[in-house]
């Protein structure tokens, strides 16, 4: 604690909340590690879709899930050790899958992807950590520089299928493994919980159920599960849209470097969306960031022909999405008692994640065959985000301390 007289000295904050970045691309990178090669595990398994969707479900929801309790652990026990901590534990899951698809076990493979889940917790860990290095009036800055470890899951996507290709599926498993225990070594040698940081001594269950009692908590996780969660479908479910809708125009090599732009454009939104919520407020960024989705979704609704229209379009809507992350965590900050802000952001992280869980299971349940068309889906979509825009206009903006 700092006596009022003295400032807290948070020089080097940038520094931290950049380390922070980069241990979470790892974590993401590792999270994702799966999905990448899915069609290696189909083939050599032999699986049908539904061993597939289930095999590409069971890390996001750990991932998730999990994210409740370690925001709440992060406020009990700091950044620095959750951060190594999530990394390290990680580690085995990696190795897991590394020796399922080796063996070609699907059940091992299950479980790997279970224990993998945990890597997808680190992002909880990181805005409670970032929040504590920054004054409430650039929270939203620090929080869109490190949310922009996302980026974790283009690497994946990116990287995995190719490394496999050039180095051996088994050579880059340990690749990764390596990377995450290295990065967890520098983080605990060079990260370090802000000086205003102090440990909450609230047990883990309690904390999280005040943490569930307060308003902001639910009307921020609504928020969130419809800007990321609409970020994780569409960065899901994208290449499959694309190449069902357009299968003449676009192939599959051609819908990964849509969804590689995709993920990009919503990744630099991020931080500036936190900026300028710090500078106009994260209400107004919010309202705008949902307007957005709602009118991109609505072209995207029409099916308009492949080309520059289309991919503006999806451009415009991941930049929309990338403001509103940037914004809901910009709100979450000032709107939320300091100790219990990592167990909050737990719970805004976690609706994040099943947000991007059931659209795509909805996109597929709502295919129209006969006319090759999810315009039902999509509609879906403009009507839960105008409603998220009304719901997000009743709000009281957040209060700068």
């Amino acid at each position: 604690m700092t006596s009022p007289s003295s400032a807290p000295d948070l020089r080097g904050g940038l520094l931290q909340v950049l380390l922070a970045t980069v241990a979470s691309t790892v974590g993401f990178w590792a999270w994702m590690a799966i999905s990448p090669l899915q069609a290696i595990y189909a083939s050599e398994m032999g699986l049908d879709q539904g061993q597939i969707s289930l095999m590409l479900a069971t890390p996001v929801l750990v991932g998730a899930l999990g994210r409740i309790v370690v925001g709440a652990m992060t406020d009990r026990f700091g950044g620095r050790r959750m951060f190594a901590l999530v990394l390290l534990v990680s580690v085995p899951a990696v190795l897991l899958v590394a020796l399922a698809g080796s063996i070609r076990s699907f059940p091992l493979l299950l479980l790997g992807g279970l224990l993998l889940g945990v890597a997808g917790t680190i992002f909880a860990a990181g805005v409670p950590f970032s929040s504590a290095w920054f004054p409430p009036s650039r929270r939203g800055f620090a929080n869109g520089v490190f949310g922009m470890g996302m980026i974790g899951t283009a690497v994946s996507a990116f990287a995995t299928p190719r490394l496999a290709e050039g180095i051996g599926y088994l050579p880059t498993h340990l690749l990764i493994a390596g990377v995450m225990v290295g990065m967890a070594v520098i983080v605990w040698l060079f990260m370090r919980d802000s000086p205003v940081w102090t440990a909450s001594r609230e047990p883990l269950v309690p904390k999280v159920m005040g943490a569930l009692r307060l308003p902001v908590t639910w009307q921020m996780s609504f928020l969130y599960a419809i800007v990321f969660g609409g970020f994780v479908a569409f960065a899901t479910f994208l290449p499959k849209y694309l190449t069902t809708i357009y299968p003449n125009e676009v192939d599959p090599v051609g819908a990964g470097t849509r969804t590689a732009l995709f993920a990009a454009s919503a990744v630099i939104a991020r931080p500036i969306g936190g900026v300028l919520a710090d500078r106009f407020g994260p209400k107004i960024i919010s309202l705008i960031s949902l307007a957005g989705i709602v009118s991109a979704a609505y072209v995207v609704g029409q099916e308009p022909p492949e080309g520059v229209l289309t991919g503006a379009t999806f451009l415009l809507m991941a930049a929309a999405m990338g403001l509103g992350m940037g914004a809901v965590f910009a709100w979450v900050g000032p709107s939320t008692p300091p100790d219990k802000v990592g167990a909050v952001t737990g719970v805004v992280a976690a609706a994040g994640g099943l947000g991007g869980y059931f659209p795509p299971l909805v996109m597929g349940a709502t295919y129209h065959a006969e006319t090759n068309s999810y315009a039902l889906g999509l509609w879906l979509l403009v009507l839960v985000g105008a409603g998220a825009l009304v719901v997000a206009g009743m709000l009281r903006d957040a209060q700068k301390r």
